[in-house]
């Protein structure tokens, strides 16, 4: 029997698209909004109608946090973030790290730090970590956690 090898880090990095979209509801809310202000700007209409249809008159405050943490992101990362377009049912793995550190950031803060950390290329993500958890606590205020449990 033949084996194949195991894909390099570098290889893996080239999949366009690895991961599946978040199955729960906010954190698909999440990504949505998170693609379109990285591919149409931090105030985009479209990501701002997705968080009032989400939390009607009480939308203001994730909108905000998620336009800090994307700001965040954007000027702490040593490289581009990889984004794929708002109806993709697939994530990069940026995506997928991103929307993974916000979802950790709350009750995993060491795991979330390890993943800010590969995703930004840096040793201390504090800023970004702390704008995830912001966004992280928002959600969940708000009736909508980003993770189930």
């Amino acid at each position: 029997m033949t084996t194949q090898p195991s894909p390099s880090p570098a290889s893996r990095a080239m999949q366009p698209l690895p991961h599946h979209q978040p199955a729960h509801s906010p954190a698909r809310v999440l990504l949505f909004v998170i693609r379109r202000m990285g591919a149409h700007g931090l105030h985009d209409a479209m990501a701002a109608q997705a968080l009032f249809t989400t939390f009607g008159p009480n939308f203001r405050r994730p909108l905000t946090l998620i336009r800090t943490l994307m700001a965040e992101v954007s000027s702490v990362s040593v490289d581009a973030i990889r984004i794929a377009p708002a109806c993709c049912c697939r994530m990069t793995a940026d995506e997928g790290a991103l929307v993974e550190c916000i979802v950790h950031s709350i009750r995993r803060p060491g795991r979330a730090a390890l993943i800010a950390t590969d995703l930004l290329g840096r040793r201390e993500p504090g800023s970004v970590l702390i704008a995830a958890a912001a966004v992280a606590g928002a959600f969940e205020d708000l009736g909508a956690p980003l993770c189930r449990g």
